[in-house]
């Protein structure tokens, strides 16, 4: 690992010199940025069709920052920012001037920055994984790094004596210490060491000392506010049996509290915060969706509900500042906001929303310790957006980037959240796209499933829908049965359906948008990544008299294949358990196997270094489809890995993309 780029720029200078400012000038903008919170930021540009059509590039374009992460003091940025189409952690001065030298991390090409978290003001955690050969077998090993705030100082934890899983970061110091509490295998020689201890280290020194011995079939620690490691979740691969060990402190025994038979769909609330006065806060669905109660400690049971929205599950508990009850909670209805519980940031988050406006949302991704200074992202699903600094105390926000430097503040395509009838009265929620500049009428069409498949799609910016909308496609995103937010019995209705129901729900939000004289019953393209790839290998074979074409990216073609490699993986029986509820027959859902039924040309990508679905799963597919006869195109990205990491392979991927449904789906 190195240090690149210390003489760069100051930070403000150094985003605005991306979009077109620089050295002095672009100082100078930065400071005529600065704007009132009580104002209305104005820093938004609609286009018309007048304007002309957005080169591919534009879309291609990475973040100009990456999960942003504000230290402690609020002077410092941690994020992963866009160098020449290339992510490298980037650690910035927030309040520096032109003179003030950012430390740009970067690693070897095989190893990933998969996250980063500030430890104090002058330490960051930070977590790296690469493919390793263990006995014989590629697997993703993972480590943590201590890194000091100017990057000169990097301190591996304890690499020698970890296994393959080491970098489960429990809780982080609050104190300014740069202390965390870091659950990790110790070894791969024997089993003791492959159940994870916890250790607290000192990321100045990369010193640490066990806190808890691994113990049997417990895989995750959970740790309170204070350091205290409080729960264990053991679960029997084997027998699928779950137990819940518990604690008050660190200087207590553990204890069984709760017991759950994974394989008759037992289960029990696992605390997702405690509080100081010895409770906690639990979430559960037993009335339907997913809601936050108080909960009593150690029977787990459930007392006053706390916070719930009416037709969707809560997304996320915030904790306080102190890490001992909470703040806020997170809430993704028809786009995803924070509901602030803490007086002082509900009045700051009304504030943002009320100087915003233009159907534009403000959330707050990271703030400093006592949550004075805050880091804003400003946009919607039509416009890439912003970033904001925002120090309550002189009340201004201040412009730190772009999301993407060359859309900038262009407002593009729009979008709203519809819903749709399945053809079995079930209720579907889809957000749909129209190409601005042209009448909604009798349109193009890509319907585009979301991967996961329990995940879901909302009202946020998307760089595929927009370059989509923006080649002249109306776009449906269906929220099929089995997506996440809809509750327990939304989720239900999912199982044993893949590929089929599913399909259907997709299927009739191509109905509905012809019904509606939006689509062009005659025009209809199915497009998907992951789980949504899958579903376009779907729409090819069984729904030829739909479809014209269909896109695969990353998708699942033989579903016994992707259970065998999950297999390998911890949990590996639990997890074949979860897929086979999802499709009871594997074969006859699997596309690879229906080959000979592909009705229409599809077209597959997939990159070489994806490590969730791996390449294979598309060679077999298009291996079938030669043997077939069957018209197909197929696309290998070298470098690729399953999230779209490298701008290159974005615009190689939207560029082969547009050149395809110019052949068979032309807008």
């Amino acid at each position: 690992m190195r240090v690149i780029g210390r003489g760069v720029a100051c930070l403000a200078w150094l985003l605005a010199s991306s979009v077109g400012a620089g050295g002095a000038a672009g100082a100078a903008q930065e400071q005529a940025e600065r704007k009132d919170v009580a104002t209305k930021d104005t820093s938004t540009k609609d286009i018309g069709a007048k304007d002309g059509p957005i080169p591919v590039e534009s879309f291609a374009a990475l973040p100009v920052i990456d999960a942003p992460q504000l230290s402690p003091d609020g002077t410092r940025v941690a994020g992963k920012m866009a160098i020449d189409g290339t992510q490298y952690l980037m650690i910035v001065q927030v309040t520096g001037g032109p003179g003030t030298k950012p430390s740009v991390v970067k690693v070897g090409p095989t190893v990933d920055i998969n996250w980063w978290r500030w430890v104090g003001d002058g330490w960051l955690a930070v977590g790296l994984g690469s493919q390793d050969m263990v006995y014989g077998t590629e697997i993703y090993v993972t480590r943590v790094i201590g890194l000091s705030a100017d990057a000169k100082v990097m301190k591996r934890l304890d690499w020698e004596h970890s296994g393959v899983r080491a970098d489960d970061v429990l809780w982080t110091a609050r104190d300014g210490s740069p202390r965390i509490l870091l659950a990790k295998q110790t070894g791969i020689a024997s089993e003791m060491d492959f159940w994870p201890s916890v250790y607290e280290y000192d990321l100045s020194t990369g010193r640490g000392r066990r806190i808890v011995t691994g113990v049997a079939n417990v895989w995750d620690w959970y740790a309170d506010g204070a350091g205290n490691v409080r729960i264990g979740y053991r679960l029997d691969d084997s027998s699928r049996k779950a137990t819940l060990l518990y604690r008050a402190s660190n200087a207590d025994t553990f204890r069984t509290i709760a017991r759950a038979d994974r394989k008759n769909n037992e289960s029990f609330v696992t605390p997702s915060l405690f509080r100081a006065d010895g409770s906690a806060i639990g979430v559960d669905d037993s009335e339907g969706h997913d809601t936050a109660y108080e909960m009593s400690l150690p029977d787990l049971k459930l007392g006053r509900k706390l916070f719930a929205t009416p037709g969707y599950d809560i997304a996320s508990v915030i904790a306080n500042p102190a890490g001992d009850d909470v703040a806020g909670y997170g809430v993704d209805e028809q786009y995803y906001r924070t509901e602030w519980i803490d007086p002082a940031m509900r009045e700051v988050q009304a504030a943002m929303d009320k100087a915003i406006g233009g159907g534009r949302h403000a959330r707050i991704l990271s703030w400093s310790a006592d949550r004075t200074k805050l880091l804003v992202e400003v946009g919607s699903a039509s416009q890439a957006g912003m970033i904001y600094y925002y120090d309550i105390a002189d009340g201004r926000m201040q412009r730190l980037s772009w999301t993407n430097p060359k859309l900038q503040g262009r407002v593009l395509s729009p979008v709203r959240t519809i819903r749709y009838p399945a053809r079995d009265g079930t209720q579907i929620e889809a957000v749909l796209t129209l190409p601005r500049g042209r009448a909604a009428k009798a349109l193009p069409i890509i319907v585009l499933p979301h991967g996961g498949p329990f995940a879901r799609d909302d009202e946020s910016w998307d760089w595929w829908t927009q370059y989509l909308a923006e080649s002249g496609y109306a776009v449906i995103q269906p929220n099929y049965r089995g997506s996440s937010g809809y509750g327990r019995e939304f989720a239900k209705k999912g199982e044993g359906q893949w590929g089929l129901k599913m399909q259907d729900d997709l299927d009739d939000a191509l109905a509905w948008a012809v019904k509606q004289g939006i689509a062009d019953p005659k025009r209809a393209c199915m497009v998907g990544a992951s789980y949504g790839g899958y579903a376009a290998m779907r729409a090819a074979q069984r729904g030829g008299g739909l479809y014209r074409c269909a896109i695969s990216y990353a998708g699942v073609s033989d579903l016994a294949a992707m259970r065998a490699y999950d297999g390998q993986f911890l949990y590996g029986r639990t997890r074949g358990d979860w897929l086979k509820k999802q499709a009871p027959d594997f074969r006859s859902v699997s596309p690879r196997f229906g080959a000979a039924d592909f009705a229409v040309p599809i077209l597959l990508v997939h990159g070489k270094a994806d490590k969730r679905v791996p390449v294979k799963q598309s060679r077999m597919m298009a291996s079938a489809l030669a043997d077939a006869g069957k018209p197909f195109e197929y696309l290998e990205q070298p470098l690729a890995d399953h999230h779209f990491t490298r701008s290159e392979d974005r615009l190689t991927f939207l560029q082969r993309m547009k050149a395809f449904l110019d052949q068979h789906n032309p807008a």
